[in-house]
Formats: C-alpha cells, sequence, structure tokens
C-alpha cells in the first residue's frame, strides 16, 4: 500500500504557498487554514490569502474569506481575497450557474496570484473533486496553481476511506503532498485511530491532528516549515 503513495511523501522543495482542500465539505478546512495563516503572519510573513468563490454569503463578517483575511492582518480588500460571492448554499459551480455569472478555472488562477507576499494560501471550497467553477473543479485549480496540497479531514467514522480516496486524487494529478490535518469535530468521537491507521497505510509522516478549539497555528507552523520557508513565488 505504501508504494502507491510514493510521490506524496513529502513536498521537500516547492512554491511558496499552499492549496487548502478537504475530502469533505465542512471538515474544518477554514479553521485550520485561519490557524496557520495567522501563525505565519505572527512569524512577521506578508501572507496573500484566497478564498477565490464562496457559496453561502449572507454576512461577509461571518464568511471564510473574512476569517482568512483577517488571520492575514486584513491587508487586502475582501472583494480581491473572495471576488465571487453567491448567496445559494449549494456548490459554487452550480450558484454561478443559477446566477449566470461566467468564470473558469483560469479566472480563478489569475485572481489566486495577482498580489506580491512573502507566502499564498488558497482555499477551495468543499471536496477536492468539487465543482469550483462551471467547468472546472477545485483540483484544476490546484493543478493550474502547481502548489502543494494541504489535505484536511474530520477525525471522524469514515475518514479513512474519504482521506486515501483524496490521496489517490493528488496522486493522479501530479501533485504534491505539503500535510494531512485531521481536525476533531465537536462532540469528539471516541478515539478512531484515524491518523495512527494513515499513517500505518500510507508511510506519510507529515500528518497531525487538531482538536476542537485548539489553537494549532504554531504547531501548523512547525510542520510545514520546509514549504513556508521555500522562495517566494506569489
Amino acid at each position: 500500500m505504501n508504494g502507491a503513495f510514493s510521490r506524496l511523501r513529502d513536498a521537500q522543495t516547492s512554491p511558496s504557498g499552499l492549496f487548502v482542500t478537504g475530502t469533505d465539505t465542512g471538515v474544518g478546512k477554514t479553521y485550520v487554514a485561519r490557524a496557520l495563516v495567522h501563525a505565519l503572519t505572527a512569524r512577521g510573513l506578508r501572507v496573500c490569502v484566497r478564498k477565490p468563490v464562496e457559496s453561502g454569503w449572507m454576512d461577509p463578517e461571518r464568511s471564510d474569506a473574512q476569517a482568512l483575511r483577517r488571520a492575514a492582518g486584513a491587508w487586502e480588500p475582501l472583494e480581491r481575497v473572495c471576488p465571487w460571492r453567491f448567496v445559494p448554499a449549494i456548490s459554487p459551480a452550480l450558484a454561478a450557474q443559477r446566477s449566470g455569472v461566467a468564470y473558469d478555472v483560469r479566472d480563478l488562477f489569475q485572481a489566486c496570484t495577482n498580489a506580491s507576499a512573502d507566502f499564498l494560501v488558497v482555499e477551495g471550497a468543499g471536496g477536492f473533486y468539487s465543482p469550483l467553477a462551471p467547468e472546472g473543479l477545485n483540483a484544476d485549480l490546484a493543478v493550474a496553481l502547481q502548489l502543494p496540497v494541504l489535505v484536511v479531514a474530520a477525525d471522524r467514522l469514515g475518514a479513512v476511506n474519504h482521506t486515501l480516496l483524496t490521496l489517490e486524487a493528488l496522486h493522479a494529478r501530479g501533485l504534491a503532498l505539503a500535510a494531512l490535518v485531521f481536525s476533531v469535530p465537536e462532540p469528539a468521537p471516541e478515539d478512531l485511530a484515524n491518523l495512527e491507521e494513515l499513517r500505518r497505510l500510507t508511510g506519510l509522516r507529515r500528518l497531525m491532528r487538531v482538536g476542537h478549539g485548539e489553537d494549532a497555528g504554531p504547531r501548523l507552523a512547525g510542520l510545514l516549515d520546509p514549504i513556508a520557508a521555500a522562495p517566494s513565488r506569489c
């Protein structure tokens, strides 16, 4: 089993940035990304954050994009952090179609790379293969950006299956895995040993578990030190 993930072992040298995705929607992507951005900013890095598309946009102050923006020090306007915003709480691609809004993966790529900073953090919407644009998936944007991928999974029953499928998808796309983070939901489930099982099955080393309500930013930043120290490309 380990050999299937040989290309995902560790991103030793990589562009200075991350694409944050999940095994599903609601697994804690923004919680993890915000903690990481805050920790990197506290180190003195100028972090460029992007949530290029967000649906379920009811209150801008409670949006994922706003949470990321504040963690980075709010040095860019919200409209630049998240250029495409939709009220219906459905997939961004479907919301765009129903709203008559046209954009593609190339537009998303340009929106993610239109600022100068030390580090770029791009958060997708939903799972890795969820539709992000009418003609493109989160996976397509990740490939266009060529950033290492930080995968977030909810530490619950079924996480091993969902995570292995996501890692297979990264492998198929030729993308580097930055790290795998299990986010503990509330209420916390019984100890399912998901992290230990994934380590046994894959041989991956950059894995960690984030407790509910934990300020995991410093631990995340330490886990990703080889990537955060890479030369800037954003």
